[in-house]
């Protein structure tokens, strides 16, 4: 089933904002390249779990059916989560969706519109709700999609309003990290506090990274906690310029962004 979602026309005009009465978020990263937990499976690909006290809210599903075991060994319940988003149509994060609708079928399914067909039916096929994302739109109380972004590999990210402020989430940020950021900041008319996940800049040369970290500041990013596709190079590099304000993120990683304040 597709549902009609209102979105906002254009993102550049602000037409969203952080509400009042924020309850405090948590953020539980289930699978990425690097563990930060004992005993739990690693590889190419993300995928986080995020509890703001209105919606349990699944962000990526990993490659394959490892994210699953991996939500068993962190005490999660498939059957506990409402809301699954999907940033891309890649295999290391939508590849576990499959296994995932095996276990909870009744989700809603956040897409970006450009996905193929056949996953469409794929999901369809399962009896889940379906939302295809193009324009920003606000999925739950302070919890909105940006709405597909970039060209070639068209991708959404998820911004979450927390007690600290708003905490941006990328997939893999095929459009351009810094891009996805401005889209963000533009959708709340406020500074991001967070940003985490795949930057995408495992290839990318050093003045790249340092020309996207100096756009970070000029754009009031305050912590960042990249992952996944951000390459051992750009992790060190923030690191090294954000100092006691960068995020170690691998899989089993906790973030309460109230406590970072």
């Amino acid at each position: 089933m597709i549902l009609e979602i209102n979105e906002c026309e254009d993102a550049s005009s602000g037409c969203f904002a952080i509400g009042g009465g924020i309850k405090k978020v948590q953020i539980t990263v289930v699978y990425d390249n690097n563990a930060c937990k004992e005993g739990l499976e690693v590889g190419w690909g993300f995928s986080c779990l995020v509890r703001n006290g209105e919606k349990t809210i699944l962000f990526d599903t990993g490659p394959g059916r490892s994210f699953l075991r991996n939500m068993e060994r962190l005490a999660i319940e498939p059957e506990s989560i409402d809301i699954v988003i999907l940033s891309h149509v890649h295999g290391d994060h939508a590849g576990g969706l499959g296994s995932f609708l095996e276990k909870n079928c009744e989700v809603r399914v956040y897409l970006p519109k450009s996905f193929p067909k056949r996953l469409k039916d794929k999901v369809a096929g399962y009896g889940a709700k379906m939302v295809e994302a193009e324009r920003s739109l606000e999925i739950c109380e302070n919890v909105y999609s940006t709405g597909q972004l970039g060209r070639l590999i068209k991708e959404q990210a998820l911004v979450v309003g927390t007690e600290a402020g708003p905490v941006l989430i990328a997939g893999c940020a095929h459009p351009g990290i810094v891009k996805i950021v401005k889209a963000a900041k533009e959708l709340l008319e406020h500074e991001v506090f967070l940003v985490m996940g795949g930057f995408h800049l495992e290839w990318s040369t050093r003045g790249k990274i340092k020309k996207i970290i100096s756009a970070f500041k000029d754009l009031g990013v305050t912590y960042v906690g990249p992952c996944h596709c951000s390459g051992d190079k750009a992790q060190g590099m923030f690191e090294k310029h954000f100092g006691e304000d960068y995020i170690e993120v691998g899989a089993g990683r906790v973030i309460r962004p109230g406590d970072l304040q």
